[in-house]
């Protein structure tokens, strides 16, 4: 179905925060998350599935505790989500999510980064509708079948579902993330998930080599130097040398 976990694997749907801001980025993120919903992950499911996402990047206990005390103070910052969209360097179309306090300051940044690198940053639709804005799984398994039939009797709207070299993605919308988490799970309580969450896929990819390449991973670099930035997704490709 042109969505195996290897395409995702290489740079085409998603770059991921250097490991150096991980810590931050998911500190920032269960923060809001318990301070919308509530600190208990049992009746939070959007926390709950936040803090397993945490586990599995091995996120330290510590860095998780602190946010949900801070969340449990009532007091701190207001973050918002916002989303932000142009060409890249070598005309790669680009999504960048940002959980921010001031607009102002994070637009002029980001805004900074995409004139430093020749880039243009674009307006609001410009680009997104490239992408298709999905929950994903990916998990260990060979029964394709067996989980579609689950997901369908869980109600859960299967937009694609593709089994490849021993691992199975599921893409449902991201209304339906825990209806499929819950459906996948009911088949084995125990499966492993590679991937659990909610992203962004280019519909096509755009090839990257030589200059382009290095600039766009410039480009990339410095905008996961900022502080609000959460995540990169892009639908560039990058071309064997």
């Amino acid at each position: 179905m042109g969505r195996a976990y290897q395409n995702r694997k290489v740079s085409m749907a998603k770059t991921a925060a250097a490991k150096t801001k991980v810590y931050s980025k998911y500190g920032r993120e269960i923060y809001v998350a318990a301070k919308n919903g509530g600190p208990d992950p049992s009746a939070n499911l959007a926390l709950r599935g936040l803090l397993d996402r945490a586990k599995k990047d091995q996120v330290p206990s510590h860095v998780i505790d602190k946010a949900i005390d801070k969340a449990q103070g009532g007091s701190g910052e207001d973050f918002l989500p916002a989303l932000y969209e142009g060409i890249g360097p070598g005309g790669c179309m680009v999504l960048i999510s940002a959980l921010t306090d001031n607009g102002n300051r994070t637009f002029g940044e980001i805004r900074g980064v995409f004139s430093k690198c020749k880039a243009k940053l674009g307006t609001q639709g410009s680009v997104s509708h490239q992408f298709d804005h999905s929950a994903m799984f990916v998990f260990a398994g060979d029964d394709e079948e067996a989980a579609l039939e689950a997901l369908l009797e869980a109600d859960a709207d299967v937009k694609d579902i593709e089994c490849d070299d021993g691992m199975i993605t599921v893409l449902v919308p991201p209304a339906d993330y825990f209806k499929a988490k819950t459906a996948i799970l009911e088949i084995n309580p125990e499966t492993d998930f590679e991937v659990q969450e909610i992203t962004y896929l280019p519909l096509m990819p755009h090839p990257l080599a030589g200059d382009d390449a290095e600039q766009f991973e410039r480009f990339v670099g410095l905008l996961n130097e900022l502080e609000d930035v959460q995540e990169i997704y892009h639908n560039g490709e990058f071309e064997d040398v």
